[in-house]
């Protein structure tokens, strides 16, 4: 099965849908080794390890879908990608559609924020009119070239306008035939609940998970006994491997080598059989006239 029929089946079990965050290909792999069904591939992570700067909007759509074309060519697992605004009006979400499914993408987020747009666990944020973002979901959905690329809304609009609000929000964006709905930043286990019992029955419903963010962090089981359908841990890939990098540059930098952290790293042939180097060097030999 492809990639997207993948993710459409799955989302219709009962069990919650558990996606890390992943940022590059070799993120993408190791996750996959480790068992996940589906990965998330943030605007976030893009923004931190593309450019080390904040999710305030300086990714661009070529940058995204530059990253995602390099973890769908390496990994099997259907991938949900993070579109941010679509990156402009209704025809930039059009182009935007389009280019994330050419690269891959099983599932695409797209949210009322204004352009440009910031991390949905900041303060500051504010959102587009209700009709400008139906009109853009109307316009992803109409640029699907597959009826299996899923189109997922999310919006922002409870930090901006209350909890009210953004439920009237996600009905409008359900009533556009969105496949998934993305409430952002709630702030407590009741607003989690009411967001489910709101929507939970008719359309699976997405939680993020933000260490330090302004949702209370849940286990994925928890997530499920609430009602979502997906988990998403989209930075805390990035933020791991920020501390963990912290540890191997301190340490380089004071002891001059790397021997007193070889136990904590992959040495050269363990990183060669993580990403498969003899099984590629093997498929050259196929074709070098040997």
């Amino acid at each position: 099965m492809t990639q997207t029929m993948n993710l459409q089946s799955r989302l219709a079990q009962p069990e919650i849908l558990l996606a890390p965050g992943v940022y590059d290909a070799l993120s993408a792999l190791l996750a996959e080794q480790a068992g996940f069904e589906a990965l998330y591939l943030s605007g976030a992570s893009v923004a931190y390890t593309k450019m080390g700067r904040s999710d305030v909007g300086l990714t661009t759509f070529t940058e995204v879908a530059d990253t995602l074309s390099h973890i769908t060519e390496r990994v099997r697992v259907p991938v949900i990608v993070d579109a941010d605004t679509g990156f402009g009006n209704a025809l930039n979400v059009m182009r935007t559609v389009k280019g994330f499914e050419r690269a891959g993408a099983a599932m695409i987020q797209l949210e009322d924020q204004t352009f440009p747009k910031r991390c949905g666990h900041l303060d500051g944020k504010s959102v587009v009119p209700v009709q400008e973002m139906v009109g853009k979901l109307k316009a992803a959905l109409d640029a699907r070239n597959k009826a299996d690329t899923l189109i997922l809304a999310r919006t922002d609009a409870l930090a901006v306008e209350g909890q009210e609000a953004a439920f009237d929000r996600a009905q409008a964006y359900l009533e556009c035939g969105v496949d998934a709905l993305f409430i952002e930043a709630l702030r407590t286990p009741e607003q989690m609940d009411a967001a489910c019992q709101r929507f939970a029955q008719r359309i699976p419903l997405l939680a993020n998970m933000v260490e330090g963010g302004k949702t209370p962090l849940q286990s994925a089981t928890v997530l499920q006994q609430h009602g979502f359908s997906i988990a998403i841990f989209p930075g805390g890939t990035t933020r791991a491997v920020a501390h963990a990098m912290q540890s191997y540059f301190a340490h380089l930098h004071e002891h001059q080598t790397t021997t007193g952290w070889k136990d904590r790293m992959l040495d050269f042939d363990g990183l060669n059989q993580l990403i498969g180097t003899s099984e590629l060097l093997a498929t050259g030999k196929r074709y070098d006239g040997s």
